[in-house]
């Protein structure tokens, strides 16, 4: 995606005999102003506490919840905000970070007031993303005045450039058959990203290996992301509608009349009618799968309905639950009497998650870190939590080294001539292009500072767009840096490396259980892994700490400690196996076959069989 042109505004006191009174002016003007003056992009750079930020956002998502509700559903009982949690959270995000930087700004904490918007500037605008697809959607600080009471008589809702969004390229899929014309099958399980795909399909083909029919619902809008047809006989594909994402219009329940009501931020009073007025933006917007519009909702759940009454599943699997399509996947599911499970396809942090909650049956999680997080996060009412590992892990064993290096050493010296001697692979995620540029010149900085002629493959996140990498891929001098091919990817790759560097990739954990050694990147406040809390990764704030851990390479690597790596993630070979175990005993009770860590507490005798998991109530 092109980056939005950042906004030249600045924050202006223009009065302050009575009371305060501020006002959005044009960046060039502030220079020539005797009052306070900041520019936004100042502004927005101010320190802030996350901690505290997270906390206010769950505050006004309650007062939201509270307020407007039930102003939409889906003809089968689905409310808007309960479908559309995500977009809608991460928006607020948007506005309590911008009311945080305000609180932080000492003259506005000082002597708070109106704050007066830009004329004609839309309320709700994009910020800057590596995403092929995803759409960082913002609150304009235009958007913020009107939150807080401003008249916006000439402001459009969406910005100019969400106005002019091209439409997003959508995958051709041979058109799916009607629902009515679909195979029975035990277990439905829904993908829309290539993520999805590897984790369910292992599990899927060890069902049918076993006689028991499954179908894929490829839900994927991106053509990169699409799941890739089964070699295993009983593992059915099945593709939406055509043009079943690409829906937008109007939607009648959000659209209010002021009634003055506020859920108070800090010193802030934040307009509730004015708030869902602008989340309805995106409720209107088509973005494709993953923040899909509510008519694309609506018109789903109808198609859903018809697959499951058609199928007739005891189970419906899913490796997300909380973004728009998982939710409504389970609602649907649940009224259709089948069980839902979820398998945890991406590393967990507590505060990296979009929404802390889980609305499946079963829950299925790497390792025992992830225990107290899904405990803590799950919404039914009899969810049990199960600590089977990943089944994308399961093939790593297999992986062959020799072969990634080949791969690793011919990027970085196509030619005859000699390559770097140790490469680092960097697993990317699809930041902002200035958070993706400081964790660039981190790494490199660090490589070179480490000497030892290191080169670096950057491997893209598979929902990332390549072209964000050309500035670095411009740097002169050593260390040399190749991007690896978008469909190999660092899972392709990370066997081969000396070392891997990553934020938070859950390429970074596929690494620790190879025994590649892990950099975690990233500024002091940024989230990671953790993976270095358990032994199995260097935290790496600056390029000489990078340096620092990339020299201690050279010096003998004790073993890994297998109870840190069953900690981050249960490793046998076996997961798909297990997963699929879980699903067939829940379906019929047989719990002869199904084996797999007990969740009671120590020395404690529930009378419950082996691989029921753990209560989460």
């Amino acid at each position: 995606m092109t980056p939005p042109k950042r906004s030249a505004l600045g924050i202006a006191q223009v009065e302050a005999e009575v009371k305060s009174l501020w006002a959005l002016v044009g960046e060039g003007a502030l220079a020539t102003m005797k009052l306070d003056r900041i520019a936004t992009s100042e502004l927005e750079a101010l320190p802030f506490d996350p901690g505290g930020a997270e906390a206010r956002v769950d505050q006004v998502m309650e007062a939201l919840e509270a307020y407007g509700a039930d102003l939409a559903g889906t003809p089968g009982g689905a409310g808007w905000l309960y479908v559309q949690h995500v977009p809608a959270r991460r928006l607020v995000a948007q506005v309590v970070r911008k009311l945080a930087a305000l609180s932080t700004w000492e003259p506005f904490a000082k002597a708070p007031g109106p704050l007066r918007l830009a004329r004609y500037e839309g309320l709700v605008g994009l910020r800057s993303s590596s995403s092929r697809e995803y759409r960082a959607y913002t609150v304009t600080w235009s958007g913020i005045a009107y939150l807080l009471g401003a008249a916006a008589p000439h402001n459009p809702l969406r910005c100019a450039q969400l106005r002019n969004l091209p439409p997003l390229p959508v995958a051709a899929a041979v058109p799916g058959p009607a629902p009515s014309e679909l195979p029975l099958s035990e277990v439905v399980a829904l993908s829309w990203s290539s993520r999805h795909a590897a984790t369910l399909l292992p599990v899927l083909e060890e069902l049918a290996r076993n006689g028991h029919p499954s179908l894929v619902l490829d839900l994927a809008t991106d053509p990169a992301e699409r799941c890739p047809a089964s070699t295993v006989v009983g593992v059915n594909l099945c593709s939406p509608p055509t043009g079943l994402f690409a829906l937008s219009g109007a939607v009648d329940g959000p659209r209010l009349r002021d009634d003055g009501r506020v859920v108070r931020v800090d010193e802030h009073e934040v307009r509730l009618d004015r708030l869902v007025r602008l989340v309805s933006v995106l409720l209107e917007t088509s973005g494709g799968c993953t923040q899909p519009s509510w008519r694309s909702v609506v018109r789903a759940e109808t198609w859903l309905d018809g697959v499951l009454t058609a199928a007739r599943p005891h189970t419906v699997l899913v490796s997300n639950d909380t973004s728009p399509l998982g939710a409504l996947a389970v609602h649907v599911a649940e009224r259709h009497g089948a069980n839902t499970v979820h398998v945890q396809h991406g590393a967990w942090t507590a505060e990296s998650v979009a929404w802390p909650a889980l609305h499946s049956r079963d829950i299925v999680v790497m390792g025992e870190r992830d225990l107290p997080l899904a405990t803590a996060w799950v919404r039914h009412p009899a969810a049990e939590v199960h600590v089977l590992g990943q089944p994308r892990f399961d093939a790593l064993a297999g992986l062959s080294r020799e072969a990634q290096r080949r791969y690793l050493e011919n990027l970085l010296s196509p030619s005859p001539r000699r390559g770097p001697a140790r490469i680092a692979v960097w697993a990317c995620q699809p930041f902002g292009p200035d958070r993706l540029k400081a964790h660039a010149d981190l790494l490199l900085d660090g490589l070179w500072k480490a000497g030892g002629d290191w080169g670096l493959v950057i491997a893209p996140h598979p929902a990332q767009s390549v072209d964000v990498f050309a500035l670095v891929l411009q740097r002169d001098g050593r260390p040399l840096v190749a991007v690896a091919d978008p469909w190999i990817g660092a899972r392709g790759c990370l066997a081969g490396a000396d070392a891997l560097a990553s934020a938070y990739s859950t390429c970074g954990i596929e690494a620790a259980l190879l025994g590649v050694p892990v950099l975690e990147l990233g500024s002091p406040d940024e989230h990671t892994l953790v993976l270095s809390d358990h032994g199995l990764a260097r935290r790496c704030s600056t390029a000489d700490e990078v340096a620092d851990a990339l020299v201690a390479l050279r010096d003998p690597r004790p073993p890994s400690d297998r109870a840190a790596t069953d900690a981050v993630c249960r490793w046998r070979g076996d997961s798909a196996a297990q997963i699929a175990r879980l699903i067939a005993w829940r379906a019929d009770g047989d719990v002869l076959h199904f084996h797999h860590v007990r969740h009671d507490a120590r020395g404690a005798d529930s009378g419950r069989p082996l691989g029921e998991g753990a209560s989460a109530r």
